[in-house]
């Protein structure tokens, strides 16, 4: 069974951020994936903003991604580029942290004005914490969820088929991976 393990850099609970997770999250159940959850958000903000690498919660937020074969990087964009809290989270990963994992970005912002942040924020600290396999990821437009009463969310039809395709393509590279390692 392959792992994948979502960081979510959003500082918000009710962001519209989780649509998106919730429906590539879904989509893996269905084929079997087992996920985990990093929540950058939850993890002590002391121990983060110090880099301190022998608090328990930051020493088990980096052994999911240490164990982890694919990693999803989910980040409302804010002035530009994903999230202050995501990019302490990320600066404690080792030099190689990401080293033969699958990364898929998931982004939502305000306007299609951030839609690049994907490749000039995110993408160039991907490839020096050493992701090779970096998928070409899904931005959304807050627009394109909207909050339901019950605590969930309802995606436009366009966008749930872009989370799908971007679903689908990190499972099939997992399954390359597995048959790969297997061979």
């Amino acid at each position: 069974m392959s792992q994948i393990v979502i960081i979510s850099g959003s500082p918000t609970p009710g962001s519209r951020l989780n649509g998106l997770i919730q429906r590539v999250e879904d989509n893996w159940k269905q084929k079997g994936l087992e996920i985990g959850h990093i929540h950058v958000a939850d993890l002590p903000a002391e121990a983060l903003l110090h880099a301190n690498f022998k608090d328990e919660a930051i020493l088990a937020a980096l052994a999911q991604v240490e164990a982890a074969s694919a990693v999803v990087i989910a980040s409302p964009v804010y002035k530009a580029s994903y999230t202050g809290i995501l990019k302490a989270f990320l600066d404690l990963l080792p030099q190689t942290g990401l080293k033969g994992k699958i990364t898929l970005p998931l982004f939502i912002g305000g306007t299609i004005a951030h839609l690049l942040s994907l490749d000039y924020a995110l993408k160039p600290v991907l490839s020096v914490l050493g992701s090779r396999n970096i998928l070409g990821g899904v931005f959304a437009i807050d627009q394109w969820v909207q909050r339901l009463e019950n605590g969930g969310h309802e995606l436009s039809e366009e966008l749930g088929e872009r989370l799908d395709r971007a679903s689908d393509e990190l499972a099939e590279e997992l399954a390359w991976l597995s048959a790969r390692s297997n061979a």
